[in-house]
C-alpha cells in the first residue's frame, strides 16, 4: 500500500506517479495481472528514498533543536548560580 498519490505532496515522484495512474487508466484490466508491476516497483523505491530525506532532514533539525535546548539550560544554570 502507498500514500496518496497527489502530486504535491510527492514532487520527487510525480513524473513515476503520472506513468503509474496513466498505466492503471490505460490497462483498467491488465494492471490486476501484472501490467504496472514495474512502475509500482519504481514507485515505492521513490517514496523510500523521500522518506529517507525528510528524515534526515528531521534528525538534523531536531539536533539544532536540541543544541539550542541545551545552551539555553546552561544559561538558566549560570544565572541561577548567580544569584
Amino acid at each position: 500500500m502507498h500514500p496518496p498519490l497527489t502530486l504535491h505532496r510527492h514532487p520527487m515522484c510525480a513524473e513515476i506517479i503520472e506513468a503509474f495512474q496513466k498505466c492503471h487508466v490505460d490497462h483498467p484490466v491488465k494492471k490486476f495481472f501484472g501490467e504496472c508491476t514495474d512502475l509500482k516497483i519504481k514507485l515505492d523505491q521513490c517514496f523510500r528514498q523521500e522518506k529517507a530525506l525528510k528524515r534526515k532532514a528531521n534528525f538534523e533539525e531536531s539536533k539544532k533543536f536540541k543544541e539550542q535546548l541545551q545552551a539555553y539550560k546552561r544559561e538558566m544554570a549560570e544565572e541561577n548560580k548567580e544569584s
